[in-house]
């Protein structure tokens, strides 16, 4: 008889327990992604780098601006973008990965507020020879199309923490910075 009741109520705590864990799981789906876009005043900007320990090429040094909105009416943290950095191949019309992202942020993000953050890239040639032609361009003055494409991570406190992506966060153009 013990074990039954036991049992029964082993059984009673497991059921309200995954419910508890299914309710919030769909308490997740209540946030929406934070939403970025270029900042029109603060353009995109690219720095050749000579070579040098972990550039035996050289390369380029990538900062995008980026404005980040929550457009919850609750306050959350981004606490994660992860992503790649294309630019745009002028001869063939390709967009080759330049570089990858994967930050851990802990950026905090007030309901319906928006931010303004730096977002540092390192290209290196050596690694990348589809970019020739974009470094061509680069050294030319030519403006240069990227596209960062990413997937990010918030949490929302008791709502859970979920991930949105992968997305276009960016896309712009960009010039040599001398």
């Amino acid at each position: 008889m013990r074990k039954t009741s036991l049992f029964r109520g082993l059984l009673l705590v497991a059921a309200v327990s995954g419910y508890g864990c299914a309710t919030l799981g769909g308490l997740a789906a209540l946030v929406q992604p934070p939403r970025f876009s270029t900042v029109p005043d603060r353009p995109a900007e690219l720095r050749l780098l000579g070579s040098g320990s972990g550039l035996p090429l050289g390369g380029a040094g990538v900062r995008l601006w980026a404005r980040v909105e929550n457009p919850n009416p609750f306050g959350l943290t981004l606490s994660t973008l992860t992503g790649s950095l294309h630019l745009e191949s002028g001869r063939s019309g390709d967009w080759p990965r330049a570089a990858t992202l994967d930050l851990p942020l802990g950026l905090p993000l007030e309901a319906r507020q928006q931010t303004e953050i730096p977002i540092d890239l390192t290209v290196s040639f050596s690694d990348l020879p589809a970019l020739a032609d974009v470094a061509r361009r680069a050294l030319s003055g030519s403006a240069l199309p990227y596209r960062l494409d990413g997937t990010i991570g918030v949490d929302a406190g008791s709502l859970g923490r979920p991930t949105f992506g992968p997305l276009t966060l960016l896309s712009g153009e960009m010039r040599v910075v001398r």
